[in-house]
């Protein structure tokens, strides 16, 4: 997989189509749902009816105490931050007083891959992902944090360095854009299994300790290799999935007729034979299961997010009810 910046072409496909707000999305959008991200507190705990609670064991770091000044000590200082050193240099008690560490790097990861552009009832899996990544780094941006992304297709990865300023979130709101709108029917899909493992590593290049990383993806082609890559980067970051998914995934249709599209090659599908809707249904739900599995495995939050509903409604009701964000 190369790095950016990708050359990324315009879709070969109905011009309508790109208007199409369950398909598309585009700048103004996604610097417009600003609203919607700075309503929602991005600072854990999880409170007891967060979608982020319940499964795994690892609680997310704190932030962490700046050095601000020596003072005096003063009567009800707390005796653990006295300096020793000063103290016996001065002969008189010294303390250390903090602050605490506000600003801290927040990664978004957004998948924009062909296995992404799939939609059976409101939006399509990409277009999903990336409303999701855009109200995940709003929250973020006025919870205090800088703000920076991936954005990765099956060739490319574009990088978008952590920053606070809105110019930065617009840079890394383009790229999605970008990535969002060269997705085409006609586009085929390469399939590599190691994808999600390049991305891992271009993260831990970037956070090597105390960042937030959001992974926003469908999550296919995750396996033991990304398993181990997901663990080393949790052991030092705070890391967070939305599993992106299509409601077909967990409720197949009995009666109907489908066509797999990959490129040139067209595979029509008729779901009402018991002979292919079993195994196709067996397939797609146990590929969510794999996926849960895995990142229990890992002590990795999970949040699903089903692209057949609000995207925002649902990123509110999966960090619901945490008390405050203690990193």
């Amino acid at each position: 997989m190369r790095s950016g910046p990708a050359p990324l072409k315009k879709p070969d496909t109905d011009e309508s189509l790109l208007d199409d707000p369950a398909v598309y999305v585009d700048l103004r959008r996604l610097m417009g749902l600003e609203t919607e991200g700075r309503l929602i507190n991005f600072r854990p705990p999880f409170g007891h009816s967060s979608q982020l609670t319940g499964h795994h064991k690892s609680r997310l770091r704190g932030r962490g105490l700046d050095f601000e000044e020596l003072k005096h000590y003063q009567p009800g200082d707390d005796l653990r931050h006295l300096d020793w050193r000063a103290t016996r240099r001065t002969g008189k008690p010294f303390v250390r007083s903090f602050t605490e560490e506000r600003d801290r790097p927040t990664l978004v990861v957004c998948d924009q891959r062909m296995d992404m552009f799939f939609g059976s009832s409101l939006n399509f899996k990409s277009l999903t992902a990336a409303e999701l990544a855009a109200l995940v780094a709003w929250s973020a941006f006025h919870s205090g944090d800088r703000v920076g992304g991936l954005v990765f297709n099956d060739q490319w990865v574009e990088t978008v360095p952590a920053h606070r300023s809105r110019q930065r979130l617009q840079q890394f709101f383009a790229t999605v854009v970008r990535h969002n709108r060269a997705l085409h029917a006609q586009q085929p899909g390469r399939i590599d299994h190691t994808t999600l493992d390049q991305v891992l590593i271009r993260c831990l290049n970037m956070a090597h300790h105390d960042h937030t990383i959001c992974l926003i993806s469908d999550f296919s082609g995750i396996g033991e290799s990304t398993l181990r890559r997901m663990r080393q980067l949790s052991q030092h970051n705070n890391v967070i999935a939305f599993q992106v998914y299509d409601p077909v995934a967990l409720n197949l249709p009995q009666r109907s007729r489908v066509t797999l599209v990959d490129g040139n090659l067209q595979v029509p599908l008729h779901l009402g034979k018991k002979s292919i809707h079993k195994p196709v249904a067996d397939f797609l739900k146990g590929r969510l299961a794999r996926v849960a599995d895995l990142m229990r495995k890992s002590r990795i939050p999970l949040c699903m997010i089903s692209a057949g509903e609000a995207t925002a409604g649902q990123y509110r009701r999966a960090l619901a009810g945490r008390a405050g964000w203690q990193r």
